[in-house]
Order: structure tokens, then C-alpha cells, then sequence
């Protein structure tokens, strides 16, 4: 059990559509009453397992809980997963997923595929997932998994490179957070799961960072 999220909120405008990012690692488009998030890597825990590796199982259990927390929090009707819902084969993580699934039969979950989602069509059926490879266009936003260049009436969400802002101060202080990375016509998701790194590097050119903490988000 994890305690009770802070949630806060910065809005954004593209294409006269009003989005809003958190420092909960999603971004909520109240028109659509969607959650829009990236890189769950669900399986990825006991995918480490299996290796011999000793990754702890509460990992998912707390990206699942935090999840639930912020569908509750915006009162979501749809999940938009801009890949990489799953990382690698069927297992355990899976079927704790499908069990976590049971508390939202109501919400609408919309995949748009990454390199790890490379599961039988079968088991997206199953699970009740609409998937979309290898993009999906919504009211002139494009989501797509990776980068791809932009056409100048098309604003592009992907995921991908789990983006992050790396912060110095006095005496070599340094700290790294995950952020959103946002430019005239696209925006990079940070990772969702807890269980992933951050990359610091590549950041699209002229682009604004959105860094985020437990309680604040804030432009750098």
C-alpha cells in the first residue's frame, strides 16, 4: 500500500486542445477524459525474475496502485498507453495486471504499440485492449510509440526514450528527474513505471523540460 498521491498539474496548448501534464508521470486531455501515459513495461519484474535476477514483486504493485489512484483522481473513461504496455513474454506480472483490471471494466484501454509489445493479438483480445500500430490520430494529435518527424498541423505524443532533466547546483550538486520534454508540434511522455532509467541525453532541439518531483512540477 502506498500512501495517497500529490498530484499536481500544469496545462499546456496544442492544436486548441488544452492538455494537462502532472508530476505523476501522466498527462490527463480532460476533452476526452483520457489518461495518457507510456512505458508501464509490465512484465519487466519477473521477466528479471526468471534470469535469477532478485527484482522485488512490489514494484508493479506499486506502478498498479498509483495508477488506479490517478484513474480515480481524473475520473477517467480512457486509457491512451503510447507503447510499451507490456515488456517481454507472458507471465506472472500478467496476470496480476489482468487481476488489477477486474476493479475498471468500464475503462476503455487503447495501446498504440512499442518495440516491447510483441504479444500474441490473442492476449490483447483477451485483456480487451483496442491496439493500433503503428500510430492512431485523435482530433489532430498523432500518438505514436517512438519519435517520428512531425508535419507542421500535426501535434505528436510519443514515449520511447524515457526522458529526463539533469540539474546542477553550487559544489557539484547534481539530480536527475524524469520530465516532459515538449516542443512546437510534439511531446515526449516520461516513463511511467518506477522501474525504468532516465535518459538525459537527445532531447529534440528548442525543447521545454517539464521536470517533476513527488510534490511539484515545474519548466526548466
Amino acid at each position: 500500500m502506498i500512501k495517497p498521491l500529490t498530484i499536481v498539474t500544469q496545462n499546456i496548448h496544442c492544436n486548441q486542445e488544452v492538455l494537462t501534464l502532472t508530476n505523476q508521470r501522466v498527462m490527463y486531455w480532460k476533452t476526452q477524459e483520457s489518461l495518457i501515459l507510456s512505458d508501464l513495461h509490465i512484465g519487466k519484474a519477473a521477466h528479471f525474475q526468471k534470469s535469477g535476477i532478485p527484482i522485488p514483486s512490489s514494484i508493479l504493485e506499486q506502478d498498479l496502485e498509483r495508477l488506479a489512484q490517478l484513474i480515480h483522481h481524473f475520473k477517467t473513461k480512457k486509457l491512451i498507453i503510447v507503447g510499451d504496455l507490456f515488456h517481454a513474454e507472458y507471465n506472472k506480472d500478467l496476470d496480476e495486471f489482468k487481476h488489477w483490471l477486474f476493479n475498471f471494466k468500464d475503462l476503455k484501454l487503447i495501446l498504440i504499440k512499442g518495440n516491447h509489445d510483441r504479444l500474441k493479438q490473442a492476449i490483447y483480445d483477451d485483456f480487451n485492449i483496442d491496439v493500433y500500430q503503428p500510430s492512431l490520430e485523435l482530433e489532430a494529435i498523432q500518438f505514436v510509440h517512438d519519435i517520428v518527424e512531425t508535419q507542421n498541423n500535426v501535434f505528436t505524443i510519443s514515449g520511447h526514450t524515457h526522458p529526463g532533466v539533469l540539474l546542477k547546483g553550487k559544489g557539484r550538486q547534481r539530480i536527475k528527474l524524469p520530465c516532459f520534454q515538449v516542443t512546437k508540434n510534439q511531446l515526449i511522455l516520461p516513463a511511467f513505471s518506477l522501474f525504468t532509467g532516465l535518459n538525459t541525453k537527445n532531447a529534440p532541439k528548442n525543447c521545454t523540460n517539464y521536470g517533476f518531483t513527488e510534490d511539484a512540477i515545474f519548466e526548466v
